[in-house]
């Protein structure tokens, strides 16, 4: 069983929690597969649909380190259900604290839903720190949640309803939120007839939406500063982008860096910006490819902002900056 510390870092990098309601049990495995191909390793089934219990326990089977949790678990007994699938937390609608409290009993998150200040102060009297709010636009929207949160400076939140691949950025933005649950990667209509991957691109392009990759600049490993000067300088007068002197390298506007002396990269290295470092390196590293920690900075909140992966590409080293 992972702590709650590990389960919202977990649900942070994934960012996107699918909420699936599957009619045909058959399908688990191949809905599991859709989901995790496409980036997307994170799973919220839902009670309500008969034979929810069997869907997780065939999604944690074939991939066990999928962070499958259960949906809608209203009882008692639908949370013994959930558990003994191997569900790695539970989800509700609202706030049954004696569902609540049986479900932390076991050893597993509950995330019971919350809609105002009264209900978030009884999961905080539960021990909670971390709580769905539903329906999240019907109920106000970004908005409102930065408003009703404010006097509650621990408490995290995963909005749900509403939430879409175009609102999706605009949620995560705002630091209190770990992510976000939806199901419109997940649409009935593509599970029920089985076109799995059309999911798959479906969850790859939710989640290239929410990270955000973008070319933030160049840089060129020049020989010394009379040589980066010299180059910058040819930038200035093709393109107007203008010279800017600092200490260890010369910009050239903002797309262009020239290093005063080798850095990283045989050639030089590429910068790309993005909403979240820590989400990047959690889906790069699914991919194989693997950021090299000890380059990693961070603000003075804790919050990874800048690191460079191991291999280099085409002769440049890769870092990796977040959007300001």
């Amino acid at each position: 069983m992972m702590d709650n510390k590990e389960f919202l870092e977990q649900l942070e990098c994934t960012g996107i929690v699918p909420v699936i309601k599957l009619e045909n049990t058959a399908d688990a495995v191949n809905l599991a597969k859709a989901l995790y191909e496409g980036g997307i390793h994170c799973a919220e089934v839902t009670f309500r649909a008969e034979g929810a219990d069997k869907v997780i326990a065939d999604m944690v089977k074939a991939y066990p380190d999928m962070l499958v949790g259960a949906g809608t678990v209203l009882t008692v007994e639908q949370c013994d259900r959930a558990i003994d699938a191997g569900a790695k937390f539970c989800v509700a609608p609202g706030l049954n604290p004696k569902v609540v409290e049986h479900c932390l009993s076991r050893g597993i998150p509950f995330v019971p839903g919350v809609a105002n200040g009264s209900q978030i102060e009884q999961a905080i009297e539960l021990g909670l720190d971390f709580v769905k709010f539903f329906p999240a636009e019907q109920a106000g929207g970004l908005p409102y949640i930065k408003a009703v949160s404010a006097p509650y400076s621990n408490m995290k939140f995963m909005p749900t309803g509403g939430v879409n691949e175009n609102n999706l950025n605009t949620y995560l933005a705002f630091k209190k939120i770990v992510c976000c649950g939806g199901s419109w990667i997940v649409p009935d209509k593509l599970v029920k007839e089985g076109r799995w991957s059309e999911i798959t691109d479906l969850c790859r392009s939710a989640v290239n939406k929410m990270l955000g990759f973008s070319l933030a600049h160049i840089g060129i490993n020049c020989d010394s500063e009379s040589d980066a000067l010299n180059v910058s300088s040819a930038f200035e007068d093709m393109f107007g982008w203008a010279q800017k002197n600092g200490n260890s390298s010369v910009f050239a506007g903002s797309a262009v860096e020239c290093m005063k002396s080798p850095f990283k990269g045989s050639k030089g290295h590429i910068a790309v910006s993005v909403n979240s470092v820590r989400r990047a390196v959690y889906q790069l590293s699914h991919k194989g490819i693997e950021a090299d920690m000890s380059t990693a900075k961070y603000d003075a909140d804790g919050r990874l902002t800048v690191v460079y992966l191991k291999n280099e590409f085409g002769g440049f080293a890769v870092h990796l900056v977040e959007k300001k």
